[in-house]
């Protein structure tokens, strides 16, 4: 398991070497506490990022959830609130000089980089490893390429809040966002613009003439991802031949082939053809709040 500290060169920046190094020494220190009371073992640190080993795949997973719930309800030192982000991948590991190598080891980083902050991101390996009560804690959002890898992997996201199974959480009133509250996706291609929110839930991009957006690409299908919201969040679904690539403002990269992601923030869609092939006529993407747009044109 890999579980990083989110932000912390921009904390540097902003609040200074001895501030920063203070806020992410108190973080680190949360995180380790609850590796210990899950059984695991710290192997080392890396700057701000730790990484550990558990006896387990459900006492790792019971330790991301419970390093998540430490970090994000934990009081903010000095009005600064930290955020993390853990991956992890189960298999067997080369032991040497307290440190831990090998093919495990790599998968867990890999998909500690593609997670974003706030997330826990893990493998088929452990959902399959999990117990029935915390495999339902799961949910497949992505099929991820990895360098080195032959085979894509499945890549599922884990539902760590104690308040937010999905099943409860999307009936309640609570996560139902009033209307004013609605964010909106704005999709840029070539010149044209496009909006996907409550009036228009769902768009298709592809370089078919019955597209939403229709894209001069030979790379892309006729059809090849349909864009949409769904539960509050901005979901892009795989429908093509080649996949689609998606890189988000802080430069992760995912593929996705058949399969889905959420959207957040900001960044860019690739279609078929990922980004080291420097790919022209990229989709552009972001997230905005209409509430904020109304509140700045009035």
């Amino acid at each position: 398991m890999f579980a990083d500290i989110c932000g912390s060169t921009a904390l540097y920046d902003r609040l200074g070497d001895d501030m920063a190094r203070r806020l992410i020494a108190h973080c680190i220190a949360t995180m380790n506490r609850e590796v210990s009371a899950h059984h695991g073992k710290l192997i080392k640190t890396i700057g701000d990022e730790i990484m550990c080993t558990f006896p387990s795949a459900e006492t790792a997973l019971r330790a991301a959830c419970a390093m998540q719930q430490a970090v994000e309800n934990g009081k903010p030192i000095d009005g600064h609130q930290m955020h993390i982000r853990i991956g992890f991948h189960y298999g067997d590991v080369i032991i040497e000089a307290g440190d831990v190598f090998g093919d495990t080891v790599n998968v867990a980083a890999r998909v500690a980089a593609i997670t974003r902050a706030g997330q826990i991101m893990t493998t088929l390996a452990i959902v399959d490893a999990l117990p029935p009560d915390l495999r339902e804690k799961t949910r497949q959002v992505m099929r991820a390429e990895f360098k080195g890898k032959q085979e894509q992997l499945d890549i599922s996201i884990v539902v760590w809040e104690q308040d937010d199974m999905l099943s409860t959480r999307i009936g309640s009133p609570a996560f139902r966002k009033s209307p004013e509250n609605n964010n909106e996706l704005i999709l840029h291609y070539c010149g044209q613009s496009l909006k996907v929110n409550k009036e228009r839930i769902s768009v298709v991009i592809g370089r078919g003439e019955v597209c939403d957006i229709i894209v001069q690409n030979d790379f892309a299908s006729r059809q090849h991802a349909r864009i949409e919201l769904r539960f509050g969040k901005f979901i892009i679904a795989d429908q093509s031949t080649n996949g689609t690539y998606v890189r988000f403002r802080d430069g992760n990269v995912v593929r996705i082939a058949r399969e889905e992601v959420i959207l957040q923030g900001a960044g860019s869609i690739s279609l078929g053809q990922p980004y080291s092939e420097n790919p022209t006529g990229l989709v552009e993407f972001s997230i905005h709040s209409i509430h904020a747009q109304h509140h700045v044109e009035k």
